[in-house]
């Protein structure tokens, strides 16, 4: 693994990064999803949630801690994946727009959980030692 010297580095910020971006080209490209607030303001917060919880974790140097930020941060990213059901739903946005955010979230969780297992082996090593 190589070498994390900023929260920037780590895939999982970058892919989550683009999950955010993805969030509000949706948002922005639907008048109707714009005037539900309850749902842009969900969904946002959400997908926000995955990059700052990600950076919070980092900045905790502590893998315990990181390891709880990173699951809240997967657990914003299905957050996002279910909200995006309910925008699907009221028509706020199309299937293939779905589909591509989706499959961003997907990929953002597969990232999380991969550095969640590495983490954890980490841990599980330090365990056996002592």
């Amino acid at each position: 693994m190589a070498t994390i010297k900023r929260f920037e580095d780590l895939e999982c910020w970058q892919e989550a990064r683009k999950l955010v971006n993805m969030v509000y080209e949706a948002v922005n490209g639907s008048k109707d999803f714009q005037k539900d607030f309850r749902l842009n303001g969900q969904i946002t917060g959400a997908a926000i949630s995955v990059m700052n919880n990600t950076a919070e974790g980092w900045a905790s140097q502590s893998n315990n801690e990181f390891i709880r930020f990173l699951t809240y941060s997967r657990r914003s990213c299905a957050e996002t994946q279910n909200c995006l059901y309910i925008a699907l739903d009221q028509r706020y946005i199309t299937e293939n727009s779905f589909k591509k955010i989706y499959d961003q979230g997907l990929k953002t969780i597969k990232i999380i959980d991969g550095l969640l297992r590495y983490l954890r082996s980490q841990r599980s090593k330090r365990t056996k030692r002592s």
